[in-house]
């Protein structure tokens, strides 16, 4: 696994439950993300440059323990699956000071041709470095 994100819960992302709401979950998650693809790849540049996209077809997140502002995150990511259009990738948070697991998604996102709004092949290179991150 690689770290993707660290960062903290502001007093402004908890719930009137007291902790974080999972709207911020998912957008911590989503900043994995973006490092993960980046590692791979699928850089801003490399988007820009070739009119090439991704977006989220599945999730699945499971939410471990309580969150609360001033905690500290870590989400580490790891690659599941490539196929010829779609990656299949994994990321836990932990609670940077105790490391405690706190949440775990599951996604799988597909390559984009902006231009022709459709899925389209994942290039050689970025299959090829799917591979070398594979668990």
């Amino acid at each position: 696994m690689i770290e993707t994100y660290r960062g903290v819960v502001y007093p402004y992302q908890l719930d009137h439950m007291g902790h974080m709401n999972v709207q911020w979950y998912a957008s911590k998650f989503d900043e994995g993300t973006w490092h993960l693809f980046s590692a791979i790849g699928i850089t801003p540049e490399y988007m820009r440059k070739n009119s090439k996209g991704m977006a989220a077809l599945e999730q699945n997140t499971k939410y471990k323990a309580e969150v609360m502002a001033g905690d500290l995150l870590v989400v580490s990511s790891k690659i599941l699956e490539i196929k010829d259009k779609t990656i299949k990738f994994f990321h836990t948070m932990q609670n940077a000071e105790t490391g405690t697991e706190v949440a775990t998604t599951e996604l799988v996102a597909v390559h984009l041709d902006r231009n022709k709004r459709r899925a389209c092949s994942l290039p050689q290179c970025i299959k090829d470095k799917c591979t070398e991150l594979l668990d």
